[in-house]
């Protein structure tokens, strides 16, 4: 018999049963479904569904359909589909799907105008959209404010690498965040994530407090920015700066240890990567003291460091055994993963100085934090106007999935 394919859309109000309510009649004439989905926006339903029924029943099912859609207040709109039509819909779907993320304080029309300019320019399309936060408050007195959209992107770009330097240009003069991920498994199976830990972790650079209670603040601070933008090699800045801390008292490590700075949202990042089973590692440039310090604070898994030479008390401007420095990071980073049993894909790394850059390349989602400049050139991910835990965002976590305590 004859079969003909029905594309039905209905829009109105929401309520509980509607959705049952309309695939009942289906049902009664046993009706193949081909393809369904359902968003709510504001209380207000958008359901579409396409499917095959017998060109016989067709009239009686269309029929049934309008009166349900009139005994419950909402609009069905009904559209024959040809089999050429369904064909050509089935062929896309083996087009790459992408996840464009937005993070900010707050987002704006203009940020979403031009982030979504930059997609049409390269011929993607938008399947779906859907908010990750919660509502913007409107009075704006609310402490830790976070607004996070993301876009369900479906094609190939023309030019990958022009639309994430279009995305880099447009979040340095409109102040967003975003993330721009292939949809793939992996994304969904993230497991590994490694930190650098100063200027990341923590909103400050050890070494320069250790400087500052030495008596050379100014000195090594001026080897650290040189070294965090690339001008000079990091390991040959940290030997420098390591010799300028000799006689310094082991006890002042202890109380700057206790007194860290601890960057907005990772205590939030901490209990969610936690609860939902990540690893996670400290991969640092710094020292293995204060790093201790933040793994038992927070139930970090792994430190890796630069660990300083102590003779009775005091420190000698040595350090013990290699140095971390940014190929060492790497290297670290993907052993962990062939530790802990995940595919490289499976890696995330944070970091915002120029010694972060080999993990970040190297892990299957690099994120620039608060980053220096060459880092945020190079970076394809970077969170620059909010808390570390926008980290969340790009991994897809919504608030609402996440219990009181990890939404303070």
């Amino acid at each position: 018999m004859e079969t003909e394919l029905i594309l039905i859309r209905i829009s109105g109000l929401d309520r509980p049963g509607l959705t049952a309510s309309i695939t009942e009649i289906l049902s009664r004439y046993e009706v193949d479904i081909l393809d369904i989905g359902q968003a709510d926006i504001h209380s207000t339903l958008s359901l579409g569904i396409l499917f095959q029924c017998q060109e016989s029943d067709s009239g009686n099912v269309m029929k049934e359909l309008l009166f349900k859609a009139s005994e419950l207040g909402i609009n069905i709109r009904f559209y024959p589909i040809t089999k050429d039509e369904y064909n050509e819909w089935v062929s896309m779907q083996g087009k790459n799907r992408y996840i464009l993320t937005l993070l900010g304080r707050k987002l704006t029309a203009q940020q979403i105008a031009a982030a979504t300019k930059v997609l049409a320019e390269q011929e993607l399309n938008i399947d779906a959209i859907r908010r990750l936060t919660g509502r913007v408050p409107l009075e704006g007195n609310k402490t830790n404010v976070r607004a996070c959209i993301e876009f369900s992107v479906r094609g190939t770009p023309k030019d990958k690498e022009k639309l994430q330097g279009d995305l880099m240009a447009l979040s340095t003069a409109l102040g967003m965040d975003f993330s721009f991920q292939q949809d793939t498994m992996y994304r969904r199976m993230r497991r590994l994530i490694c930190f650098d830990m100063d200027s990341t972790l923590i909103e400050t650079e050890v070494i320069d407090e250790l400087a500052e209670r030495a008596g050379v603040g100014a000195e090594v601070k001026r080897i650290t920015e040189r070294a965090m933008r690339g001008e000079i090699d990091f390991s040959e800045s940290f030997r420098e700066r390591v010799a300028l801390l000799k006689g310094l008292d082991e006890s002042v490590m202890k109380d700057i240890a206790e007194n860290l700075p601890i960057t907005e949202g990772v205590e939030r990042l901490m209990y969610v990567l936690k609860k939902y089973g990540y690893k996670i590692a400290i991969l640092s440039g710094g020292f293995t003291y204060f790093g201790n310090y933040l793994k038992e604070k927070f139930g970090i898994d792994y430190v890796y460091a630069n660990r300083l030479e102590i003779v009775d008390g005091k420190l000698t401007g040595r350090y013990l055994g290699d140095i971390v420095d940014g190929k060492r990071k790497a290297e670290l980073l993907q052993l962990l993963a062939q530790v802990e049993n995940v595919d490289i894909a499976q890696t995330i790394a944070v970091g915002d100085g120029a010694n972060d850059l080999p993990m970040l390349s190297a892990a299957g989602l690099g994120i620039a934090f608060h980053a220096k400049p060459k880092v945020k050139e190079t970076a394809r991910q970077a969170i620059n106007t909010i808390g570390l835990d926008g980290v969340l965002y790009f991994l897809g976590f919504k608030d609402s999935y996440l219990d009181e305590r990890a939404n303070r």
